[in-house]
């Protein structure tokens, strides 16, 4: 065979090896294990992991989650992830402690395991990611409803599930400063199980209940719609302020209605993107979650982690009629 001819053969061979399936299973495999699928805070977040896989050039996202905000539904999405053999799991868990012996399976076998806006019990991952502070955002959800109650008032408090891990601390850590906003009461607290339907239905019972209610606070995306529609519904508008946490794309109709003053939420797509770098760093470049590890998160900075192998990504940001505009096209 001639020079040529071997050289022929060998870039044919090259090629066929190029297009060959084998090849992409080269690729690092994350998956995106969100609450429930149809959120979206969720949606954009995937967003986010789908902008650090195309910058890391070598990811495939899997973005993946029940139907229901149940940890009987992300056990099952767990397992069919540990049977694909999945590089890394980074997961909003609707349960602290029920997610731990699956995702404890999944270490076993080698996936890097981590948390992000909602927590799982440190013995079922390796470290957690939080949006913001807890303290910060405990702070902020009451000082949205205090701030348009000068002379203090009556709120109520419809978050996402009773095992949500990240509303029941930011309702723990608002408890903690509630001396700092004198006169505010807070009368009752609900939960929707992030549906819309449901969160509608105990937004209204909390107006029938408390006619004297001045502000629901929901810390949750899909409880803030359904309060401040419950609100507008109600005739209530002017009455009753709607705030919390929420995405300025879904807040833009209520902000404009009048039924929320304001509200606040961190970027879900930087979110996404931080906890898509963490998941890699950990599975693919030797990085190790410790007390005190600086975590490279690409255009976000790095995570410190704390005591508990945990880090917080940023402040929330305020949104009101002054800046819903700018930001109701982003997110």
């Amino acid at each position: 065979m001639s020079v040529l001819k071997k050289l022929a053969a060998s870039a044919a061979m090259a090629a066929a090896m190029i297009a060959t399936p084998a090849f992409a299973q080269d690729d690092v495999r994350i998956a995106l294990v969100v609450k429930a699928l149809g959120i979206g805070f969720f949606e954009a977040a995937a967003e986010g992991a789908e902008e650090a896989a195309a910058e890391l050039g070598n990811v495939e996202i899997i973005y993946t989650g029940p139907t229901d905000t149940t940890a009987e539904g992300q056990i099952e999405v767990i397992n069919s992830l540990i049977a694909q053999q999945v590089d890394a799991i980074a997961i909003s868990a609707n349960d602290t402690d029920a997610l731990v012996p699956a995702l404890q399976r999944a270490m076993q076998r080698g996936i890097t395991v981590i948390s992000w806006d909602s927590g799982v019990a440190p013995e079922g991952r390796q470290m957690h990611l939080n949006p913001s502070s807890n303290a910060l955002i405990g702070n902020m959800i009451i000082k949205l409803a205090a701030d348009h109650l000068p002379d203090g008032g009556e709120v109520a408090l419809l978050s996402a599930t009773t095992t949500s891990t990240n509303q029941n601390i930011w309702m723990e850590e608002m408890n903690k400063v509630m001396g700092d906003y004198p006169g505010i009461e807070v009368v009752a607290t609900v939960y929707g199980d992030d549906l819309a339907d449901k969160s509608y239905r105990e937004a209204t019972g909390l107006m029938q209940t408390y006619p004297d209610l001045d502000a629901i606070i929901a810390p949750t995306s899909v409880g803030i719609v359904a309060a401040a529609q419950a609100v507008v519904d109600a005739g209530k508008v002017g009455q009753v302020n709607v705030t919390g946490l929420g995405l300025p794309s879904e807040m833009a109709g209520a902000i404009e209605s009048g039924a929320s003053q304001s509200f606040a939420i961190w970027n879900p797509i930087d979110l996404g993107y931080s906890a898509t770098m963490l998941a890699y760093e950990l599975s693919q470049n030797g990085v190790e979650a410790a007390p005190g590890a600086e975590i490279p998160m690409g255009r976000m900075g790095s995570l410190t982690l704390d005591d508990n192998n945990e880090g917080a990504m940023a402040d929330p940001f305020v949104y009101d009629a002054s800046n819903i505009d700018e930001f109701k096209s982003i997110f």
